[in-house]
């Protein structure tokens, strides 16, 4: 039995991709490469975001079942102790095997509630497949690219943050996942973030804030919080918020955030708001979670790996074929809209983990998009004056390489109605001011103008589309 396990894990190994993923950063750009072997030479080839994200998906998967060969082959047990019920809010999903060390997902003994296993994960005969399953478990963690991460990690001394992931049951804001080791008679009424007190130690941690005790309290939904940007979760009048920051040397980031908001609302665009506080002298968005006890979010990654793409498919109408197959009413609209407000922002970071879909997590059914969150890197928030002026090196995401390609994707105008924004550029520029020293006027005024200009193209667009 144990040798026909080693031997389908060796095929399976045999599949996946080996080498690794460098990063180059060109004229102040970051690229992504894969890098690899063929024929004892050595080789590399530029991998799209896209693609390098799908990589670097088989490549942990790859490691993982390298694991669980090593330990096949010395004859090695799990113990009792490791192991865990995934649980989908009340509902038992899975019984894992995991390693308390790096909170990595080992294997899967048994399925209870297959159609619970988590979107994108591959599912055979009624049984997730343990390497994605895993992927998408490690992807709840913080980032290590995230700013104080580092220091979390040395205070704590940890090797990676997802170490952290069952210390805190790997609860989230944002879902109803969550890891319940076996012996536990903890219940999700007992330990949710939703309905229940949470600790701030975590957030204060990256936060590079001083904390009471001497060991910090893990029960925090900041270890599954993702994103590169400071960010920590706090409760205010018993609602949860999420606090957020920027980057140096403009901090423009919370600004934007709120930008977005304001256009979303004047469009009727179903948005998060967003506001801009200010905590040593430094500014940060803040919002209130949209996820409940009843509904939520489901990443379009998660989405888009429902079905196989087909080679002359595209992204785009990949991931509305993937929302007809849930059953998820109106996604085109609703991304349509959108991407008319990425164009107008120059939102250069909209990758399928930065928006998605509300599903009610106990009858499994979609409600629909969610409302848009997460816009801050758009108006040129890394960009000197000059090349905000000038509209030049605006990347652009998921879709397509520009965002004229993307607007093309747009079949209908006829929502938005134009006479709402005759006095959006006076709030925009009082928004920006409000940045105080992390703006001067020169900036702003190219900010507005750019956005001016945007929203005259998308005007032409529409009068050209209605003939």
């Amino acid at each position: 039995m144990a040798n026909k396990k080693a031997d389908e894990l060796r095929r399976e190994i045999a599949k996946l991709p080996s080498g690794y993923i460098s990063k180059k950063t060109i004229s102040g750009k970051e690229y992504l490469y894969y890098q690899y072997s063929e024929s004892g030479k050595k080789k590399s080839r530029y991998l799209p975001p896209e693609e390098a994200e799908i990589m670097a998906a088989q490549m942990e998967k790859k490691k993982l079942l390298k694991a669980q060969l090593k330990a096949l082959t010395k004859g090695e047990h799990p113990d009792i102790d490791q192991s865990y019920i995934l649980m989908h809010k009340n509902t038992a999903v899975c019984r894992v095997i995991v390693d308390r060390q790096t909170g990595r997902i080992l294997s899967v003994l048994k399925s209870f509630a297959p159609e619970h296993i988590p979107l994108g994960v591959s599912v055979r005969n009624g049984n997730p497949d343990p390497g994605e399953l895993n992927v998408w478990w490690i992807k709840r963690s913080i980032p290590a690219s995230r700013s104080g991460v580092d220091r979390l990690l040395n205070e704590l001394d940890l090797i990676s943050p997802q170490g952290l992931l069952i210390k805190s049951f790997g609860l989230s804001l944002s879902d109803h996942y969550w890891l319940k080791p076996e012996s536990a008679t903890v219940s999700w009424a007992d330990i949710n973030f939703f309905d229940n007190p949470f600790s701030e130690d975590i957030g204060a941690i990256l936060f590079e804030e001083k904390i009471d005790s001497l060991e910090p309290d893990f029960h925090s939904p900041d270890i599954t919080s993702d994103g590169f940007l400071k960010k920590r979760w706090k409760i205010i009048h018993d609602k949860r918020y999420l606090i957020k920051g920027g980057t140096p040397p403009a901090f423009q980031q919370p600004f934007n955030e709120a930008i977005a908001s304001l256009l979303c609302s004047r469009l009727q665009i179903p948005c998060v708001e967003y506001r801009v506080i200010w905590h040593d002298e430094l500014p940060y968005s803040i919002c209130e979670d949209f996820a409940d006890q009843e509904k939520e979010l489901i990443p379009a990654a998660s989405i888009f790996q429902t079905l196989k793409q087909g080679n002359n498919e595209s992204r785009y109408e990949h991931l509305l074929n993937c929302c007809s197959a849930l059953g998820i009413e109106n996604a085109r609209s609703s991304l349509e809209k959108m991407l008319v407000l990425d164009y107008i922002i120059a939102n250069e970071d909209r990758h399928f983990n930065n928006f998605g879909f509300l599903r009610n997590s106990e009858t499994l059914e979609f409600e629909g998009f969610a409302p848009i969150y997460d816009s801050g890197s758009s108006l040129g928030f890394d960009k000197l004056t000059k090349q905000i002026a000038a509209g030049s090196n605006i990347d652009c995401k998921p879709f397509a390489r520009t965002h004229q390609e993307q607007l093309a994707l747009v079949t209908d105008f006829s929502w938005i109605d134009f006479n709402v924004l005759s006095d959006l550029f006076a709030k925009i520029r009082e928004i920006l001011l409000s940045a105080g020293p992390y703006a001067d006027e020169q900036r702003v005024e190219a900010i507005v103008s750019s956005v001016e200009r945007r929203i005259e193209e998308v005007k032409l667009k529409a009068i050209a589309e209605s003939y």
